[in-house]
């Protein structure tokens, strides 16, 4: 780390040209056996330190000079910089804040998305932490990950230690090697994998590698944002975007209702009825220890789901699940709603039911997105993945030995 020499050295032994030399803002080195000065104690000591106080970590504030000093011309100063690299000795300067306009092809990008596209390299449990902590700023204002950024917007980026950048370390070569062979679909707009159970969207609090992380590091030199996100638990379609221009194009589809989105789940009893469309708006909240849940509330936003039973198998139900809308755990919270909640939901689900389906082979949410379909201009994509084979292995269990009746949770 550099640091400056006072304007006027007031060490023994230095002539009155090596003290001005030494107001210059070349760096110093620290001397071994040089001995520090003790600064007065006492409210002069603390007024005194507080005038002498360098400038603030984050380099917003500047440093205030003491009355005889000068304080180095701002051309002296580091730049900034922006490398992946380690530190290579104590003369490497130190990042500091970025502030960085967004661009028009930008516009109504996350928050999280454009932190992680400019801070390669940087985990999303980073950016996350610097985004909750306040660090981050769109125009001045606190902001969140899930924000959408405006074309023309002020980010403020703190330093990113380059020491931080580097602490999760690369991902392991099996993990790599997993996700390459999870792709069912590439083209020149998007790359489609059939995610695994287990394996998160991205990183975040206690996942150094989601699927994003994975593929860009397999593929350092592609662009790939994630178009939408599934559940850790959840497997089936997932589509990422390698041009910017086709991820803007999709998420708009998404979001006026113009995709397909079917999934596989099984349920706890009988429908009585199929197709049944629920209309239930959904609320998130976080409880005191920080999980997050998801619960049937009118002043919730709209969300739309249709459950048609494919098959039954006794005392549970394989179903299809359409989505009109794509709200957080939404199938899981609207199928609780409505009596029938999932298998091997361990939030929402029922203590009995996971008990018996766990006797018949289950070790995980039994939800899997099955198909993807969407239209943009021309061109038509349907993505298909077959249900998983650990939840096809429960399935054949069942129409072998129908679930019997399960007694309702006390």
């Amino acid at each position: 780390m550099k640091t400056r020499t006072s304007a006027r050295n007031r060490s023994s032994g230095r002539n009155s040209e090596g003290a001005r030399k030494a107001g210059a803002s070349t760096p110093a080195k620290a001397s071994a056996s040089g001995k520090a000065r003790r600064a007065p104690s006492g409210p002069e000591g603390k007024r005194s330190a507080a005038r002498g106080r360098p400038a603030g970590a984050n380099g917003d504030a500047p440093a205030r000079a003491r009355p005889g000093k000068r304080l180095a011309s701002p051309q002296s100063r580091p730049a900034r910089i922006e490398q992946s690299g380690p530190l290579t000795g104590p003369e490497q300067a130190a990042p500091r804040v970025e502030r960085v306009v967004v661009a028009e092809d930008r516009d109504g990008q996350r928050l999280d998305n454009f932190l992680a596209s400019r801070l390669k390299g940087v985990p999303k449990s980073l950016i996350y932490r610097i985004c909750r902590s306040g660090e981050v700023r769109i125009n001045g204002s606190r902001a969140k990950p899930d924000q959408r950024v405006a074309a023309g917007d002020e980010i403020r980026i703190p330093p990113v230690r380059v020491a931080e950048r580097g602490e999760s370390g690369p991902p392991p070569a099996t993990q790599l090697e997993r996700i390459e062979a999870a792709i069912i679909h590439e083209d020149r707009d998007f790359l489609v994998i059939d995610k695994p159970a287990g394996v998160a969207s991205h990183g975040g609090s206690g996942v150094s590698f989601g699927v994003i992380e994975l593929l860009r590091a397999a593929r350092p030199h592609d662009t790939l944002e994630l178009v939408h996100r599934l559940d850790r638990d959840t497997s089936g379609v997932l589509v990422l975007a390698r041009k910017r221009s086709a991820l803007v194009a999709l998420q708009a589809a998404i979001r006026a209702g113009q995709t397909e989105k079917h999934y596989l789940a099984l349920l706890a009893g009988t429908l009585e009825r199929s197709p049944w469309r629920v209309d239930a708006p959904l609320r998130k909240s976080v409880l005191q220890g920080g999980e997050r849940m998801v619960r049937v509330d009118e002043e919730g936003k709209p969300s739309r789901s249709r459950f048609i039973e494919l098959e039954r198998l006794g005392a549970a139900s394989l179903v299809e699940v359409a989505l009109d809308t794509g709200r957080t755990h939404q199938i899981r919270v609207h199928a609780q709603h409505i009596g029938h909640p999932l298998a091997g939901d361990e939030k929402y689900g029922a203590r009995g039911f996971n008990k018996a389906i766990r006797e018949r082979g289950l070790r995980r949410l039994f939800l899997h997105a099955a198909r993807f379909a969407f239209e943009l201009g021309s061109r038509s994509f349907h993505f298909h993945a077959p249900l998983a084979p650990e939840l096809a292995q429960v399935v054949t269990a069942l129409q072998r030995q129908p679930l019997a009746r399960v007694a309702e949770d006390d």
